[in-house]
């Protein structure tokens, strides 16, 4: 059985880890309220606080590494594919794929943003590259996923982890849009995601994508709780539909 565990000689941060300053405020008022009040009812409330907290602890620091695993495994690689990560961050996903490559290349684009995750930068993703001994496989980008600089059908595989909801409805359809021209016929897209994933099926059908499917990822990817559980959608491009939308 192949090893599910992604490896971390690399250092990839949190996701949105302003979030965690909320619940650690929240915790701290509420606790001080028990203290003073002497009412039992604030510190469970604390309690259910921190264990939310670490729902999305564990999903960030773990969770996602375990999913992706499985789901890179699943796509049963050759090795030497393109692989594009749309918002690869720290590089999580994108180097983990690259370790699946013989001969292939993996291709990060991001725009570095540190809001979406803790110190993200180019120069970072580039040390985790090096750590993990992909540096070799791998290439990266500045760029917008809503306007990719590659060429149409360039991509065996292009990937995505919990980047589309950082965008606004228009965003997210130029961002499939842009997902599916660059992805080559027969090639497979996985997106993974938080949110009204299932709103993603309809727009990719309509690009020429068939086999779309939608699925629940389990609570190792919950971001406190089941209300905020993350999804992946994917499909493959069909071989007679070139979008260039």
């Amino acid at each position: 059985m192949a090893d599910r565990r992604l490896s971390h000689r690399g250092s990839y941060g949190l996701d949105t880890p302003y979030l965690l300053v909320l619940p650690l405020l929240l915790v701290v008022v509420l606790a001080l309220q028990g203290a003073l009040t002497g009412a039992p009812w604030p510190f469970v409330g604390a309690a259910v606080v921190i264990v939310c907290t670490g729902f999305g602890l564990y999903a960030s620091t773990r969770g996602k590494f375990e999913v992706w695993a499985e789901l890179l495994d699943q796509l049963q690689l050759r090795g030497d594919e393109e692989i594009l990560d749309l918002g690869c961050g720290r590089g999580a996903v994108l180097l983990s794929a690259a370790q699946h490559l013989t001969s292939g290349r993996a291709v990060g684009v991001d725009l570095w943003r540190r809001r979406d995750q803790s110190g993200n930068a180019l120069a970072q993703t580039r040390r985790n590259a090096a750590s993990e001994g992909v540096a070799d496989k791998v290439e990266l980008i500045t760029g917008d996923i809503v306007d990719l600089p590659f060429a149409s059908s360039s991509f065996d595989r292009v990937l995505s982890s919990l980047v589309l909801h950082n965008l606004s409805n228009r965003g997210q359809r130029r961002a499939l849009a842009e997902a599916v021209r660059v992805l080559r016929p027969g090639g497979r897209l996985l997106l993974v995601d938080l949110g009204a994933v299932g709103r993603y099926g309809r727009p990719l059908r309509d690009l020429g994508m068939r086999d779309v499917m939608v699925r629940n990822l389990g609570w190792r990817m919950w971001w406190t709780g089941p209300w905020l559980a993350t999804r992946f959608v994917s499909g493959v491009k069909c071989d007679e539909v070139d979008s260039t939308s």
